[in-house]
């Protein structure tokens, strides 16, 4: 040891770094290959229909639901269906999402509230929410307020289990660290514990988003004129293929601008994190 440490020291010797290889863990910006996979996936669909591989009576044209796709712009029937879609999903989202992120940090931070409300999210978390769409329609009505109602209450509860789970992952050394610089109780969780449970939030709220729109699909099944589960519903009555994969393709749209944003609030939120 005491060779090593003096030829170490010694003038001239030649000091080798070890290069940093943690960033082979850092997740890297490829953009380019999702639309490559989308892409390629849409012409072996096109090429085996056209071939007669695929049935159109299973798998409709591409360019058959494009075409969907220009008669639903064209005639405005588009917007007609997506705009009441769109607002119910935000309605129903936004106070859903909001409440639990709320009660989530409450029984992540009280020892009281965690032993009240655990057992309660517990028993009604398994619960299918698309089961209690009936009971939402007798106390709600058949009108906008069930919609609303069954969204919120199916983004909720995830919510409220993620949000609480990141609260509890949160380290507790820097917690210990943050009481021994003498920081309030106020300042431990603004400052410590909210940031650290940010990206479990932000990820909970991507899968509690997802749930929204499958919800939202089932509650515009019933007792709905315009939606795009209601132009499923429709397409899918007549058994009109290229009229319910062009909703279906909707719904993937919509889900994955709901995905982005998220991706946007985190990298606005996270940006400490790189």
């Amino acid at each position: 040891m005491a060779e090593i440490r003096s030829m170490a020291e010694r003038p001239g010797t030649l000091r080798s770094t070890v290069e940093f290889r943690g960033g082979g863990f850092a997740p890297q910006r490829l953009g380019w290959i999702g639309p490559i996979v989308f892409v390629s996936l849409i012409a072996i669909i096109e090429a085996g229909t056209w071939a007669g591989i695929i049935s159109n009576l299973t798998l409709p044209r591409p360019s058959a639901v494009l075409e969907t796709f220009g008669d639903l712009w064209s005639t405005g029937l588009l917007w007609k269906h997506l705009v009441p879609s769109v607002t119910r999903l935000v309605v129903g989202a936004v106070a859903g999402a909001s409440a639990g992120i709320a009660i989530g940090i409450l029984i992540g931070l009280f020892t009281f509230i965690r032993a009240g409300l655990v057992p309660l999210v517990a028993a009604i978390f398994p619960i299918p929410k698309i089961a209690l769409l009936p009971l939402f329609v007798i106390w709600f009505g058949i009108d906008e307020g069930s919609k609303y109602a069954l969204i919120a209450f199916g983004t909720f509860t995830p919510t409220v289990v993620a949000t609480y789970g990141a609260v509890d992952n949160v380290d507790r050394g820097l917690i210990r660290m943050g009481q021994s610089f003498g920081l309030t109780w106020l300042s431990i969780v603004r400052k410590i514990v909210l940031p650290g449970a940010l990206p479990g939030i932000l990820s909970g709220l991507r899968i509690s988003l997802a749930i929204a729109i499958i919800l939202l699909v089932a509650a515009e099944m019933l007792g709905a004129e315009h939606g795009v589960g209601a132009y499923i519903l429709e397409a899918g009555a007549l058994f009109d293929l290229e009229r319910l994969f062009a909703g279906v393709t909707i719904l993937s749209i919509l889900g994955v601008t709901v995905s982005y944003m998220v991706g946007q609030l985190e990298k606005r939120l996270l940006d400490w994190r790189s």
